[in-house]
């Protein structure tokens, strides 16, 4: 059902009070039909994005909620906005538990960072290889609630290999790229270094790790995208001299 586009009729509209439930409606919700080709499904929708009440809405799914119960929602937007997991998780508290279901999101926020550092007097650079993906890249990670993507970078490499990463400002780019046809991700990956010589992966996430000069790593990164930013990030280790003050 992600990102498949749906209409909804609205039965409680925002800010309305339902008596059996003893809640408040934070979210417009109500019936949502999506077109398929037997016809189209019926599902609970609650609509984010929208601070007034509304009857009807067009839009596209950007979550599902397989609840512990069996049944099923979505959770629907615009088609020009993007919310993540920890954003819907806190618009539907007021009627959905988080221990009551398991939710799919459509759009995902990470980050994480090129990491560096001089091995024997040379400089070689950190790829790691994912348990769920035969790829190698950079360690890096989804957002959590509070954090800000600085902040996400350092956790998230210390969570996957084990290193606290000093951060260059200066320099941060962005990719986007979809995961098959049901995940559209965002990612901001920073420059770093680390005074740590021990890489101690997470095993439960990370299927191997490895230090190689430039030009090996570059040739072992599958995407283009992850060539393009990591030729950016040499330059601005040439430009400023960042190698040669390790």
């Amino acid at each position: 059902m992600l990102n498949k586009i749906i209409k909804v009729r609205v039965s409680r509209a925002i800010g309305s009070f339902d008596e059996k439930k003893q809640c408040r409606y934070g979210l417009n919700f109500g019936k949502g039909f999506i077109p398929t080709e037997q016809g189209k499904i019926s599902v609970d929708a609650y609509i984010m994005g929208i601070t007034h009440p509304v009857k009807r809405f067009e839009g596209r799914v950007i979550a599902t909620l397989r609840r512990k119960d069996g049944s099923r929602a979505v959770i629907a937007a615009a088609k020009n906005q993007r919310f993540v997991n920890y954003q819907i998780e806190d618009a539907i508290a007021f009627a959905e538990q988080p221990d009551s279901y398991r939710m799919a999101c459509y759009f995902e926020n990470s980050c994480g960072a090129i990491v560096f550092r001089k091995i024997g007097g040379q400089t070689k650079y950190l790829l790691i290889k994912n348990c769920r993906s035969s790829n190698w890249g950079f360690p890096k990670g989804h957002m959590e609630r509070g954090e800000d993507q600085l902040a996400t970078a350092k956790r998230e490499v210390l969570e996957e290999t084990g290193l606290h990463i000093d951060v260059f400002d200066g320099f941060g780019e962005d990719s986007s790229y979809m995961i098959g046809p049901k995940v559209d991700k965002s990612v901001r990956i920073f420059l770093a270094t680390t005074k740590d010589t021990k890489t101690i992966i997470q095993k439960e996430e990370i299927a191997a790790y490895t230090w190689l000069p430039f030009d090996e790593a570059y040739n072992a990164l599958n995407f283009a995208n992850d060539k393009q930013i990591f030729k950016k990030a040499r330059s601005f280790i040439e430009e400023n001299g960042l190698d040669t003050d390790l």
